[in-house]
């Protein structure tokens, strides 16, 4: 058996970490932030049907969700698109 001892330096990142995101990495979140809460929203649905059959407002509200996930996920895969071209 190896010892991967000898490879901790090589895997470990060369800047200490302090623990908080990068100015970067929160502007990605935001950038983000309307597709996350789209996916919450959908779930929020979903759960609530979890235990009984969704009725017919339940499925509407689920049917909604998907249709703002997927106009969200759009709408940041466009603007990621157009970032890259400009």
């Amino acid at each position: 058996m190896e010892s991967i001892a000898a490879l901790q330096a090589a895997v470990t990142a060369a800047a200490a970490f302090d623990g908080e995101p990068s100015d970067a990495e929160l502007d990605a979140i935001d950038r983000e932030m309307p597709a996350i809460l789209a996916d919450v929203d959908l779930l929020d649905a979903q759960i609530m049907t979890i235990d009984r059959t969704p009725t017919e407002l339940d499925e509407r509200r689920i049917r909604r969700a998907r249709r703002r996930v997927l106009a969200a996920r759009r709408d940041l895969a466009n603007t990621a698109t157009a970032g890259e071209v400009a």
